[in-house]
This record gives C-alpha cells, sequence and structure tokens, in this order.
C-alpha cells in the first residue's frame, strides 16, 4: 500500500503532466505520437491553467465544509481524549540534521492539538504516525510529535504514540491496538479539513467513536481569479487530487 500511495502521489501532481507532454513532444518522429506542437501546446495550456486557484479550492471546500468547526468554548469533558493524525512534521530524515521538531504547511494539526489540551488538561492526546517516507531511516513521526510537544509543555503522561502507521488505515488499526486505549469511548479525531472525510469513515470503520475536529482549512469564500500563484496553484491541485484518489482507493478497497 506505500508503493501504491507513492504512484498516486505522482499522478497527483499536475507538473508530472507538464513533463510527461513536454518529454513527449521531443521524442523523435517515428517514436512520439502524432502532433508534436500540439502536445508542447497542451503542456503548456495544463501549465497555465495549474496556477489558477479558482477551480481547485472550489473542489476542495465541499470536502472542508463537510464537517462543522467545534468551537472553542465546547464543553468536551465527555471525551477521553484526541487522535492526532501524522502528517504535520517534515520528513525524519531532516530531523536528524536539526535539534527542533521541523512543521510543514498542515502545522494546525500540532498546534490545535497542544491549544486543545491547554484549555482541556484532563483529555489525553494521542499521536499517530509512523515513517511515511518509501526509504525513510530517520525517527518516527510519533517520535518527532513527542519532541514538539514536550516543546510545548504538553507533559508525557498526556501523551500516547502509535510508530508503526504509514498511512489513514493504519493509524485507525495500530491506534485502536495501543494498550489501555478503549476505542468505543468517545474520542475527537483531530486531521485537516479536506482530510477529515476520508478519516472520519475510516476510523468508523474500524470500530472508533470518533468525532470530527477539523483544522488546517485552505479555502474559505470563492477564490477570485485574480489570485493565480504557479507554486501555490500546483501544490493546492495535489492536494486536491492526493485526497480524490485516496477516497477512491479506500472506497474500492473496503476501507471506508
Amino acid at each position: 500500500m506505500l508503493l501504491l500511495s507513492k504512484f498516486l502521489n505522482l499522478l497527483a501532481q499536475p507538473l508530472n503532466g507538464v513533463v510527461l507532454l513536454l518529454a513527449l513532444s521531443l521524442l523523435p518522429r517515428r517514436l512520439r505520437p502524432r502532433g508534436g506542437r500540439q502536445l508542447t501546446a497542451a503542456a503548456l495550456l495544463l501549465l497555465a491553467l495549474t496556477g489558477l486557484k479558482t477551480l481547485p479550492d472550489a473542489l476542495l471546500r465541499p470536502l472542508e465544509s463537510r464537517y462543522a468547526e467545534i468551537p472553542p468554548d465546547a464543553d468536551l469533558s465527555a471525551y477521553a481524549g484526541v487522535i492526532v493524525l501524522g502528517g504535520a512534521l517534515e520528513p525524519g530524515r531532516l530531523s536528524q540534521f536539526h535539534s527542533q521538531p521541523l512543521l510543514n504547511s498542515s502545522a494546525e494539526r500540532m498546534t490545535a492539538a497542544v491549544s486543545l489540551w491547554q484549555r482541556h488538561p484532563n483529555l489525553r492526546l494521542v499521536f499517530t504516525g509512523g515513517e511515511g517516507e518509501l526509504f525513510g531511516s530517520g525517527p518516527s513521526e510519533a517520535e518527532r510529535a513527542l519532541q514538539f510537544f514536550l516543546s510545548m509543555g504538553v507533559p508525557r503522561t498526556a501523551l500516547m504514540l502509535e510508530t508503526r502507521s504509514q498511512n489513514t488505515y493504519e493509524n485507525a488499526l495500530f491506534t485502536r491496538q495501543l494498550p489501555g486505549l478503549d476505542a468505543t469511548q468517545p474520542w475527537l479525531l483531530l486531521t485537516s479539513a479536506w482530510h477529515m472525510p476520508r478519516s472520519l469513515a475510516t476510523f468508523q470503520k474500524a470500530g472508533w467513536n470518533v468525532t470530527p475536529y477539523p483544522v488546517d482549512f485552505r479555502t474559505g469564500g470563492i477564490t477570485p481569479l485574480t489570485s493565480y500563484n504557479l507554486g501555490e496553484g500546483a501544490e493546492r491541485w495535489e492536494l486536491l487530487l492526493h485526497e480524490l484518489l485516496g477516497l477512491v482507493s479506500y472506497r474500492l478497497s473496503g476501507r471506508l
């Protein structure tokens, strides 16, 4: 499944499509498909459309808005704790060269968890995430998360770590196997809003009693057409396509 996930990641990157079209247009005439100039034009058109964030944002918005945000002053005393999904820390190979945890664009998964614990210290924080890289050799993401939480003042007694999982399905499966943890109790599930539909369905299918706690929103109102940025657009398309492909593959495999 990790190999499949990495392959889907390649498919989800629109710039890879641009490179493929350009590579085909440069093949010798006898090897390339007909219409080399058309292939080049298609590559340029795809590249230009990649920077237009309006469309991917419009498709991301339904995923992010499926579950309502929980107000900061909500009563959470009935919950046993918070399941925090990995994906917010840079790869372990980078952490080997630095003494501090390195957060990425999904940092709210970590910061929101700390904020939750500060307001509700009765909640246990259960972080789930192993080494997500194909040939990763660094510490697991859970070990790096431990470093972050401790630096934020969260005591070790409030933390539980799951270090083996490499995808959302394994997050749900392996976390349930942690000793002293009862998945039938009410738990908050904390992950990015765009990732919540797949995560929630996967955890519920695995027998968890979870309530969504979405964070890390990427969309709000309508993104104007003038909001054009090639780098940000490519990132937004990759995020959207990755999640849509993940939903399809999880549904076909019976994981949600």
